[in-house]
């Protein structure tokens, strides 16, 4: 069995992905792309379904850390006989993919365990391996269709059952290092790449990085970090911007709620832009706006929620029976049936982004805007229509308060390209329906009685994405509907602590099972807080909340509180850029309180005199 997802580090390129384990096994990855089928599956079956190990052959302490801020991975393991380092990285090449792992004898004397099990296809197919020389390089490669996969070290393992294995020792002031690399099968073997200046020009390249993050506020270590983890989950050509690196790791282990999130959801995207614009990076935003003029290009009507890197449109989804799935949990799914939902909401979030683009001075093509208003007409002749929101519900589509304030904002933001920005549109007509849209939420998805927003029209319960309402605009922190809104969240949806997305028994979602409570629900309940002057709870959950992330800072999905351990797939960019939210938002009102003592305190020295 694969271990605990708490367990894995990621590594990245900017164009891929791979998972290696605290064992220094990679378990999962992908190529040449985030959405690629994997060639090292393991994470989702057993080391028959592919793997890279490269770890002690004996038992072990290790520990783990990213070398500065950059995701270059150093685990260092300590056994009765010594201790190595072993530094993990993936840098960024043209036209291949390669994963570079240095071993380095610090101490005493270790016996370390090297296996390359090769399975394409998502750890199906079985390629044809063979030995070979380039120049005086030794090599093994592994072809099967369109990929080819490079073995290349001062060592390399032998061929047994199907898969390449070896032991060797290491000793203090030694040094060892291996790559895997992956071209098309069709291209020749590439040069190996010079490790030292690689090694420290990725390095050098993560740190400039996140040099130019301005976020100076509290919790700047987790931000700079996220920071750092919601760039590896951007692919650097094309702009696309997944919302994580798997498939399939479970919201309930055991259980069939298991999704592949290896594509670009629009609002993941979008919510990802936010946090690196609220930190200073404007590239980012302009690389993405390009990847989604090029995505959604075409009739507004074919509108999709989500795309693939290249913003290809097919994601059909289908079963993959072979593999055993991470803790039996079955089955395990790529592409993603959600594709063909309706979400309302999806627009607003790409209209909050593209405005705060704007407001940060990235010049709006003409192209750019032509789309957006095309899609926000489009919008106002299909407004009203039900929808599966946020959460992506299977059961009937409904009128969700969330995806019914979120067209309110779609209308808000064109509305402000306008009148802020110059730009041209049918601002009346946009003024029109933005108050209907207002008057309709707060008439059918209001409850009186009970002081709070529901999850639908239909609904006297609420769900996690409406803390969101304060952060988009629609209402006041502090408004008393909105402080209802929280106490019935808090009432409804805590579970140790920590925020379900919604009850999951109230059976709005058509599946059976449950799940664990959503990292980003309780990070969106930090904003709140803050937006409601509650400071000092906002605080405290975000205490509790950075007690959760990995030992190197990374976090899933969801977070199972009774077995303390991650659930869902990882690493999850929505737990991370929700992170990154948080913090602005709890640093914005510690601005806001101050500003305001600091005025009052003057008022009050001023009628003293």
């Amino acid at each position: 069995m694969a271990l605990p997802i708490e367990d894995y580090a990621v590594l990245g390129d900017t164009g891929t992905a791979a998972l290696v384990g605290r064992d220094g096994s990679v378990d999962w990855l992908c190529l040449p792309r985030f959405d690629s089928p994997a060639c090292f599956a393991a994470l989702l079956g057993d080391p028959r379904n592919g793997r890279w190990l490269i770890g002690p052959a004996g038992e072990h302490r290790c520990s783990r850390r990213y070398i500065g801020n950059s995701a270059a991975l150093e685990s260092t393991y300590t056994t009765e006989t010594g201790t190595v380092r072993v530094v993990d990285i993936m840098p960024v090449a043209d036209n291949r993919a390669d994963i570079v792992r240095r071993i380095v004898g610090v101490e005493g004397t270790v016996r370390m365990q090297h296996e390359w099990i090769v399975r394409l296809g998502y750890g199906k197919i079985r390629p044809w391996v063979s030995r070979g020389k380039v120049g005086d390089q030794k090599l093994i490669t592994a072809v099967a269709g369109p990929d080819k996969l490079i073995l290349r070290g001062p060592r390399l393992p032998r061929g047994r059952d199907g898969m390449h294995v070896d032991q060797f020792e290491i000793s203090a002031g030694e040094e060892m290092t291996f790559s895997t690399t992956w071209v098309a099968s069709h291209r020749e073997v590439p040069t190996l790449l010079e490790f030292d200046d690689r090694i420290r020009d990725t390095i050098a390249q993560s740190e400039v990085w996140a040099d130019k993050c301005e976020y100076q506020g509290p919790y700047r270590e987790a931000v700079v970090r996220s920071l750092i983890t919601l760039r590896l989950m951007t692919h650097g050509d094309t702009g696309g911007i997944v919302a994580a690196a798997t498939t399939s790791l479970p919201e309930e282990f055991g259980g069939v709620r298991n999704w592949d999130y290896r594509f670009c959801w629009l609002r993941d995207a979008s919510l990802t832009l936010e946090s690196l614009l609220d930190c200073g990076y404007k590239d980012e935003a302009r690389l993405w706006r390009n990847w989604l003029l090029r995505a959604v290009a075409g009739d507004p009507q074919d509108l999709q929620i989500m795309y693939a890197v290249d913003g290809g449109r097919d994601l059909q989804e289908r079963e993959l029976e072979h593999l055993g799935g991470y803790a039996e949990s079955r089955p395990v799914r790529i592409g993603n049936g959600a594709v063909d939902q309706r979400q309302t909401d999806v627009l607003g979030e790409v209209m909050i982004s593209l405005e705060m683009a704007r407001e940060r001075g990235l010049h709006e093509s003409a192209d750019s805007w032509s789309l957006q208003r095309s899609l926000v007409n489009n919008l106002a002749e299909h407004w009203d229509e039900p929808d599966n929101g946020l959460w992506e519900i299977r059961g009937p589509l409904r009128h969700f308060t969330h995806s019914r304030v979120m067209v309110w904002v779609a209308f808000d933001r064109a509305i402000a390209a306008v009148e802020r920005h110059g730009l041209e549109g049918p601002v009346d007509q946009w003024r029109e329906l933005r108050d209907r849209v207002r008057d309709e939420v707060l008439e059918k998805g209001f409850n009186p009685e009970h002081n709070t927003f529901t999850q639908h029209y239909d609904a006297t319960h609420v769900d996690a994405s409406l803390l969101v309402l304060p952060a988009v605009g629609f209402i006041d922190g502090d408004d008393p509907k909105m402080l209802g809104t929280i106490k019935a969240i808090e009432d409804q949806l805590m579970r140790d602590g920590l925020l379900l997305r919604y009850r999951t028994e109230s059976g709005v979602d058509g599946l059976a099972g449950d799940e664990h409570p959503f990292l980003a629900c309780s990070f969106w309940l930090v904003s709140a807080y803050a937006m409601a002057g509650r400071i000092d709870q906002a605080h405290a959950l975000m205490g509790r909340l950075l007690e959760l992330p990995n030992d190197v800072g990374l976090l899933a999905e969801e977070y199972d509180t009774v077995h303390e351990r991650f659930a869902g797939n990882f690493p999850q960019a929505f737990s991370h850029l929700t992170l990154v939210g948080a913090a602005v938002a709890l640093a914005s009102a510690e601005t806001f309180a101050g500003t305001a003592r600091s005025e009052s305190a003057s008022e009050e020295g001023a009628g003293s005199h």
